[in-house]
């Protein structure tokens, strides 16, 4: 039972400490309590604590939606404002259909994702993130997604990519993925060059791509949004988690102004007609404006860039470890691959995670994966420390 947080540490209501070596759920970037984050809070809950973006806006919200577009590689954006990832992802596959209708595309009702990647929880995120052993009950309820294997061979892949998208281009409202790693599939990573080759596919035939970057954008992967690894201007951007430090719900989508301006209500009525009352919250609006301050006072997605190589250097005494499967890293994201023998009455990830806990950590595996993606503000010893707490627990459960 967490009561209390501060720093990189979570606290229970025993009393005891644990570093919170996944940021909860990848959100908590800048660790808990911040005091930047806490005053802009509280600031703002003095002065407006709502008012909706139906017809009428606040600057908070203006003033966030002009950093996030400025982050983009061209500015000429507008951002449609939502509470959790799921929700930015729902929006931006429902501004892609209308997108399609708005350009006379009427067959375009379909999408295109990855296999084994996550977009969230709502029906049509779990649409193009469908996991059988959790949303077969769903499947009659799901849109239309076709699946490109994961891009493990680039030359399987591209011909894959190439095929599907020219074949199916009449009949594909929108190409989704998560750039460059697969987080909740076990942080598998591809080559930003396939990322590279599905954009300039979807711009030749005019698919508008959207990169969910929920999950790895703000610095997480050494860069501001992992899709620069790839040096590409997706039309369609999710972000959240990060956005607020984990602090507050708030997620968006950044639109690029080429898609925006089809949903003109002159001379013809295309209101894209979306929103959730949350929209664009002032309180979260701004945490996360102070969020983003810290970003670039601190330096944090240089310092994370700097991090990652030293990263790479102490991870590789994992791969001597008996029954390690793989090792594999992007930025600060460390993911340990174990083996697991059929036979065995509970996964050995699962016991990594308690020897963590009894270490003080909390980490938390996905299937045979164990992996650390700890707050940008934990210092190298931490990281450190954190590292020899998991080649400890995993030398533990060796047998």
């Amino acid at each position: 039972m967490i009561v209390r947080g501060e720093g990189i540490y979570l606290y229970d209501d025993t009393g005891r400490r644990y570093v919170d070596a996944v940021s909860s759920w990848w959100a908590c970037a800048l660790g808990h309590s911040h005091p930047r984050l806490i005053r802009a809070l509280q600031h703002q809950a003095e002065q407006l604590q709502h008012s909706i973006l139906g017809n009428l806006s606040h600057p908070p919200a203006a003033h966030v939606a002009a950093k996030l577009a400025h982050l983009m590689p061209d500015s000429h954006r507008h951002v449609l404002f939502s509470s959790d990832g799921a929700s930015a992802v729902e929006a931006a596959l429902k501004m892609s259909l209308l997108y399609a209708r708005n350009q006379g595309y009427e067959s375009r009702q379909s999408f295109v994702s990855i296999e084994e990647a996550y977009h969230g929880d709502t029906l049509a995120a779990v649409g193009v993130g469908y996991v059988e052993a959790f949303h077969r009950p769903l499947r009659g309820l799901l849109p239309d997604v076709e699946r490109l294997a994961f891009p493990d061979d680039l030359d399987r892949a591209y011909r894959d990519a190439d095929k599907l998208l020219h074949g199916r281009a009449d009949h594909i409202a929108a190409v989704i993925v998560e750039p460059v790693c697969l987080g909740a599939a076990g942080m598998r990573i591809y080559d930003p060059a396939y990322l590279r080759h599905l954009s300039s596919l979807c711009r030749a035939l005019d698919i508008p791509l959207i990169v969910d970057e929920i999950a790895m954008g703000f610095g997480r992967t050494g860069r501001m949004f992992a899709f620069e690894h790839a040096g590409i201007d997706p039309d369609l951007v999710c972000v959240g988690k990060a956005l607020t430090g984990g602090y507050v719900p708030m997620s968006a989508v950044i639109a690029r102004d080429n898609l925006y301006h089809t949903f003109a209500d002159t001379p013809k009525d295309n209101t894209f007609y979306h929103g959730h009352t949350w929209s664009g919250n002032p309180i979260a609006a701004a945490v996360a404006l102070e969020t983003l301050a810290i970003f670039e006072e601190e330096h944090l997605v240089e310092r994370a860039a700097a991090m990652s190589e030293k990263l790479k250097t102490w991870l590789e005494p994992f791969k001597q470890l008996p029954r390690v499967k793989e090792v594999r890293s992007l930025g600060l994201i460390a993911a340990i691959e174990l083996e697991q023998d059929d036979d065995e009455e509970e996964p050995r990830a699962r016991r990594v995670q308690r020897a963590m806990r009894e270490r003080g950590y909390l980490a938390r595996p996905l299937g045979p994966v164990l992996y650390l993606m700890m707050p940008l503000i934990a210092t190298e010893q931490e990281h450190q420390d954190a590292l020899n707490a998991l080649n400890e627990s995993i030398k533990e459960t060796a047998n």
